[in-house]
């Protein structure tokens, strides 16, 4: 039996992994995913790296959206986007990251308050970004592409 405190709140996050080095990028926030957080994340990223991306999505109404894509359009200098088939969540490595996150640090777990819950996914993010051959043993992606990069 796991206490509730009866009250249902989400935690959602963002994440992007980079498929050469293990790189994680990820952003929290309360309550539903939506465009303008999507955009907003990944204009983070991109702030944060020089390289283009060539980003690999599932089909969340935030990711195919209209604003979503005219942003992708201005962006086709650096960002070119790939979407997964509908309902194919083995396509998407990082869906196994989200696996391990809930499976080791929040599934049947009692946080007395919303703040207890995100900081203990926030660790998890932390921790997660820290091992980059993890998280590509993890999702099954060639550690020796890290070790070229």
């Amino acid at each position: 039996m796991v206490k509730t405190s009866g009250k249902r709140k989400g935690y959602k996050v963002f994440g992007l992994i980079d498929y050469c080095t293990g790189r994680f990028f990820s952003q929290g926030q309360e309550g539903r995913l939506n465009s303008a957080a999507s955009m907003a994340f990944l204009t983070r990223v991109l702030e944060q790296t020089t390289q283009s991306i060539v980003l690999i999505q599932d089909g969340a109404k935030y990711h195919t959206s209209a604003e979503t894509q005219a942003f992708f359009a201005r962006q086709t200098a650096r960002l070119q986007v790939f979407q997964l088939p509908t309902y194919a969540p083995d396509y998407n490595p990082i869906e196994k990251l989200w696996k391990k996150i809930k499976q080791q640090d929040t599934h049947l777990h009692y946080f007395p308050t919303f703040e207890a819950l995100t900081e203990k996914v926030e660790q998890a993010l932390r921790k997660f970004a820290s091992i980059p051959e993890e998280i590509l043993a993890l999702c099954s992606l060639p550690t020796e592409l890290a070790q070229a990069a």
